[in-house]
C-alpha cells in the first residue's frame, strides 16, 4: 500500500480542491500512480439525472485515475452544507466503515493517495464525526490550506491547535491566494505566522485559473516541489 495525504482547510471556498489537484498533477508527471478521494461532496448539482460532484470530477480527471466516481466520491448530497446535515435532509446515511473500505482499496493501488475533506478539521461527516476523526483513522498526515486573506492569521493558527489537539501529524500548511493582486494582508500573513507556530510553510500558490495538469505540476513544482520530499520517502 502506498502512502496517503490528507487535504483541509481553514474554511470552505479556501482552495482545498485547487492543491489537491495540484498535488495529483504533480506527483502524476513524476511517474506515481496516483489515487484520489473526496469522500462527501455538498452542493452537488444535477446532470443526466445524476448528482455532479464537480470537486471529486476536477480530482479525477487531473490524476488520471481509473477509479470509478461511485468510489472516488461515495457520498453526493445537494444542499450545501456540511456532510452530516446535508445527508440528514437528503434521507442518506453516510457509513465511515464504506468510507475507509474505499480508501484501503484506492490505496492499496496507488503509490499516493490524496484525501479531500470538506470546509475544515471540524466539519461533521456524521453527527459526532469530524474530518479530523477521519483522518485520525486513516492515519494520514494532513496539510492545511488557507486563504491568503485578512483573518487568516487566526483562522490558520485556530486549525493549528485543533490538529495538535487531536493527536494529528501536520505535515505543514500552504497559502493560497484568491486574488490576482494581493492585498496587504496577503503580502505579510506568511512572515506573521511564522512567529506563531513551528510547522512548516509548504509554500504560497499565487492565484490560479487553469486546472490543466501540465500547468499545475509545473507550478506545484516551483512552489511546494522541496516541501513534498520528506511525504514521499514515507513509501
Amino acid at each position: 500500500m502506498g502512502t496517503g495525504i490528507f487535504i483541509t482547510g481553514t474554511d470552505t471556498a479556501v482552495g482545498k480542491t485547487l492543491v489537491a489537484c495540484g498535488l495529483a498533477a504533480l506527483f502524476k508527471e513524476s511517474g506515481l500512480s496516483v489515487g484520489i478521494m473526496k469522500p462527501a461532496e455538498t452542493g452537488c448539482i444535477e446532470k443526466d439525472g445524476e448528482l455532479f460532484p464537480e470537486d471529486a470530477v476536477r480530482l479525477k480527471n487531473v490524476a488520471g485515475s481509473d477509479d470509478p466516481l461511485e468510489n472516488i466520491c461515495p457520498y453526493r448530497l445537494v444542499d450545501p452544507l456540511a456532510p452530516s446535515v446535508a445527508a440528514e435532509r437528503a434521507g442518506v446515511k453516510i457509513d465511515i466503515a464504506r468510507i475507509r473500505r474505499i480508501y484501503d482499496e484506492i490505496a492499496s493501488r496507488n503509490d499516493i493517495t490524496i484525501v479531500e475533506g470538506a470546509g475544515g478539521l471540524l466539519v461533521p461527516l456524521l453527527p459526532h464525526y469530524t474530518y479530523a476523526d477521519l483522518a485520525k483513522l486513516l492515519k494520514l498526515p494532513v496539510i492545511i490550506v488557507a486563504a491568503n486573506r485578512l483573518g487568516a492569521i487566526n483562522h490558520l493558527s485556530l486549525t493549528l491547535e485543533s490538529a495538535a489537539a487531536r493527536g494529528l501529524r501536520v505535515a505543514g500548511y500552504v497559502w493560497n491566494n484568491l486574488e490576482r493582486q494581493p492585498s496587504l494582508a496577503a503580502e505579510t500573513n506568511p512572515d506573521a505566522l511564522r512567529f506563531l507556530t513551528a510547522v512548516p510553510c509548504m509554500g504560497e500558490i499565487p492565484y490560479v485559473e487553469s486546472f490543466e495538469r501540465h500547468a499545475l505540476a509545473k507550478l506545484f513544482a516551483e512552489r511546494l516541489g522541496g516541501a513534498l520530499d520528506g511525504l514521499l520517502k514515507r513509501r
